[in-house]
């Protein structure tokens, strides 16, 4: 069956391998990857069973599809995204291309790492308003007084037909997206908005991948629902055969999980699930009930296949248990309360400086009350 997997994938995927969707001229990225190999590696996340890895709340997930190298989200910190990556054996000096999902620290946070060992990589991230990866609007949103004097005017009266904006890294390699799109044959953006409280107008990237099987998603938060994701991830190939990444159930009650899975499985016949990160232990655990040997555990340091049946492997390749251990969740439960507890301070501080913005910074954290 593998052998068949990966006989087809050389043959189906190509065009999305080949084209040089995201400039590996910048990165040489491609030269001398397997263009066979299809697997998922974590290499940030608060639970797993690695001890060569450092845990913390925060997501990354490092993509080998026929031949490309893909970075999806940074996770939290620089330094623990640079040690995890060295422990894996992950060059991300060597990358195609970068997807970050959305604007919360605990997926850019090492971003700064990522720059300073691939300066020019291709970025994507998700175009918003004044966003921190940068924006742009036309000039004409703005009313216009022409019996103003010239210097009360914008421009002097002529501004320039785009005004753009600021971002955190002005000389990253960044692509504002804020539409799904396909960005090469077979790899697809999903560009949703949240309507949810707390990430109200939060935009929101989901990598989708057409193969041979079905539809692989991988997603950073979900902050836009994950009935959402896969309802446009279906739109484009019907057939769903693996889901991975935090499906923002950390709080959920049962009967919303439940609703959920019910979503996934019933509905869009999801195949496999290998989730993470802010999908939260209750439903962890209601999630391998309903999936059973479809489960995919997804801890840090995890490497899963994909491919017609994905499996998970060790470092080195042999076949790894798919349930997670004691450890992984009093792990999980302590990192998920000291992340939030150092939030909660961060904030506080800094709503009280002195210093102008403090107003500004209280509104955001009433905006980020939805992160993980």
């Amino acid at each position: 069956m593998k052998r068949r997997y990966l006989i087809a994938t050389a043959l189906t995927v190509p065009p999305l391998l080949l084209a040089g969707c995201a400039s590996p001229a910048s990165s040489g990225a491609s030269a001398g990857t397997d263009p066979a190999k299809a697997q998922v590696t974590v290499l940030y996340d608060a639970f797993g069973r690695d001890p060569a890895l450092q845990k913390d709340w925060g997501y990354a997930a490092f993509l080998e599809v026929g031949g490309k190298r893909i970075l999806f989200d940074t996770g939290n910190n620089a330094e623990v995204l640079a040690k995890n990556a060295a422990a894996r054996n992950i060059d991300l000096s060597r990358l195609d291309f970068v997807v970050m999902s959305h604007r919360h620290g605990d997926h850019m946070g090492g971003m700064s790492y990522l720059l300073s060992v691939n300066p020019k990589v291709r970025i994507y991230a998700p175009k918003e308003g004044f966003g921190i990866y940068g924006a742009d609007l036309p000039s004409a949103f703005y009313r216009k007084d022409e019996s103003l004097p010239v210097e009360q005017r914008y421009y002097g009266g002529k501004p320039p037909d785009v005004m753009r904006f600021g971002t955190a890294w002005p000389q990253a390699n960044i692509t504002l997206v804020d539409k799904t799109s396909m960005i090469a044959p077979g790899l697809h953006l999903i560009s949703l908005v949240s309507d949810k409280p707390g990430t109200l107008e939060l935009r929101e990237l989901s990598l989708a991948i057409e193969t041979p099987d079905g539809m692989v998603i991988v997603v950073g938060c979900s902050h836009t629902g994950i009935d959402n994701i896969v309802k446009a991830a279906a739109a484009i190939q019907p057939k769903v055969h693996l889901i991975a990444g935090g499906l923002h159930l950390v709080v959920a009650k049962d009967p919303d999980i439940e609703a959920i899975i019910a979503t996934l499985r019933d509905t869009y016949k999801v195949a496999y699930i290998a989730p993470g990160h802010c999908t939260g232990e209750p439903t962890f655990t209601a999630l391998r009930k309903a999936f059973g040997e479809r489960y995919l555990y997804a801890g840090l340091g995890s490497t899963f296949t994909l491919g017609a049946t994905p499996r998970m492997v060790g470092a080195l390749g042999r076949a790894a248990p798919s349930t997670p251990g004691d450890d992984d969740q009093q792990g999980y439960q302590a990192l998920f309360a000291a992340s939030s507890e150092r939030r909660r301070r961060l904030f506080t501080n800094l709503e009280r400086s002195p210093v102008p913005g403090g107003a500004y910074l209280a509104q955001w954290r009433r905006s980020m009350t939805g992160c993980c």
